[in-house]
């Protein structure tokens, strides 16, 4: 992602603090450049198709800015290779998850799967998958090595979790809160800790940025959801109303079904995963914006903001440690 593409993605926050951001981004990307580079052909294409999609980058910014906000020396070309491996897995999940849902596009552009071929994405993804595992065994910190499988199988297994959970139209809060966890905030979680490892932080200081990961990522993951429903198809390159059509609950939905008559949630239910049309789709959203579903879902991401801006508080007082904040008020206010 171009730093000018961060730096237009969102309004009302600091644009000094969005340009450091945005030039962290710019030397990440340089070195997720170089990482995803293979003699193979297919994979050097692939892995250059998925790369130039681009995303926010927010995951591996979170090492280096995490690091940074401790205060601490570190190799700062250690960590950008350490956020550029952290990337790499979350793209290996990204090519694999359009195989699974047979998407088509993802961010407006045509998915690896959809250009070459489920197959061969799904080969590539593993390679990409191996070589932040190699790039993990010759960094050689057995700590990072272990928190990142760690977040690795809570991600996996959290996906297939929601897969568990799929069509379930009344499906609890709690349990929808859970699965966010896992498949999106331990793996932002185990980026900040990465950071707090790598620049020899102190158990405090990385149970800090570690509880600042968790929920950025569980407001990120909500601000997503509301974005699928809310969001400018243009901007977000996705169809309106994908979770509800492929019959996945997020808190949109959960909020709504709490202020429906018998009717509502009848007629709501038999369009879950079960091709509701257009006009369906543009009553369901009406309905949330009016019975306060957006708006409750909006409130909880805030907490969840608000909670990862208290967790900071162990950390010294440093431009690097607003830097963490604004990137956690980027994630309520982006629009994509």
């Amino acid at each position: 992602m171009s730093k000018t593409a961060f730096l237009t993605a969102a309004e009302g926050l600091d644009p000094v603090a969005l340009e450091d951001i945005g030039n962290e981004i710019k030397l990440i990307e340089a070195e997720l450049l170089k990482q995803v580079q293979s003699q193979v052909s297919l994979v050097a294409d692939i892995g250059s198709h998925v790369r130039q999609a681009g995303g926010k980058r927010l995951r591996p910014a979170f090492v280096t800015l995490s690091a940074r906000a401790t205060g601490l020396p570190f190799d700062a070309a250690r960590t950008r290779k350490l956020a550029a491996c952290m990337e790499m897995i979350h793209m290996a999940t990204l090519i694999h998850d359009d195989v699974i849902d047979n998407a088509a596009t993802r961010r407006g552009r045509a998915t690896a799967n959809a250009v070459f071929g489920n197959t061969e994405s799904i080969l590539t993804g593993d390679v990409l998958l191996s070589k932040a595992m190699s790039i993990l065994a010759q960094d050689g910190d057995l700590n990072i090595i272990r928190a990142v499988s760690s977040a690795v199988v809570e991600l996996a297994e959290g996906e297939v979790r929601e897969l568990e959970c799929r069509n379930r139209f009344d499906l609890p809060e709690d349990e929808h809160i859970e699965i966010l966890r896992m498949k999106t905030a331990s793996f932002i979680q185990c980026c900040c800790e990465v950071g707090a490892m790598a620049a020899g932080a102190s158990d405090e200081v990385r149970d800090a940025l570690g509880a600042y990961g968790h929920h950025v990522g569980l407001a990120f993951q909500i601000a997503d959801d509301l974005l699928d429903y809310r969001g400018d198809h243009a901007k977000t390159g996705k169809p309106v109303a994908t979770d509800y059509k492929e019959g996945c609950a997020t808190l949109p939905l959960i909020f709504l079904t709490e202020e429906l008559s018998k009717e509502e949630r009848e007629w709501a239910s038999e369009g879950f995963g079960n091709g509701a049309t257009e006009q369906d789709i543009l009553d369901l959203c009406n309905l949330m914006d009016s019975r306060g579903a957006f708006v409750k879902a909006e409130n909880r991401a805030r907490k969840h903001l608000a909670s990862a801006c208290s967790a900071l508080e162990p950390l010294p007082t440093t431009p690097d440690k607003d830097l963490l904040r604004t990137a956690a008020e980027f994630v309520i206010l982006r629009n994509s």
